[in-house]
């Protein structure tokens, strides 16, 4: 009989990354229109800062679901939370960035338009950066995954059920 956990969720994994590149798709729309001819203005107002943050909402998501496919199962290190809240922390950071002016502390506070400026384009960077460093320690190292497999492989002097 086979074990489960050490077989890959690939319909896990497969969703994860459809969820990933619409999530992309759903970025691009938001950050640059004109790439789908849909650009009415020269300024990046309210609904376009909204909908590249859904975007990078869509495009985490994704991603955590294709990581914790690759873990299937086995228990997760320390630095793998620590990359979840990484995660999250940076998608906060985010979206406190690119919303800072209609949250009320940004530069250009109501009733004027909102508008994303240098200091809020950083801050989504640097938001999207801190993701990036939690999705790389979300990636299981391989020498674990080894060891894990090992771990459950039966030895050769063992007797096991046939």
């Amino acid at each position: 009989m086979t074990d489960t956990k050490n077989l890959m969720s690939w319909p896990r994994l497969s969703v994860g990354m459809g969820l990933a590149v619409i999530g992309l798709l759903i970025f691009i729309l938001g950050a640059a229109p004109s790439v789908f001819g849909l650009d009415r203005s020269s300024v990046t107002g309210f609904v376009q800062i909204t909908v590249f943050l859904i975007g990078l909402a869509v495009m985490c998501l994704g991603g955590y679901i294709a990581l914790n496919a690759l873990w299937n199962g086995r228990p997760k290190s320390i630095s793998a939370d620590i990359g979840y809240r990484l995660i999250a922390t940076g998608y906060v950071i985010a979206v406190a960035s690119g919303l800072s002016d209609v949250f009320g502390f940004g530069s250009h506070l109501a009733p004027n338009i909102p508008y994303f400026g240098p200091l809020q384009a950083l801050g989504v960077i640097i938001g999207e950066f801190i993701i990036l460093i939690g999705f790389i320690m979300l990636v299981p190292r391989p020498e674990k995954i080894k060891r894990d497999i090992e771990s459950v492989a039966p030895t050769p002097n063992t007797p096991h059920d046939a």
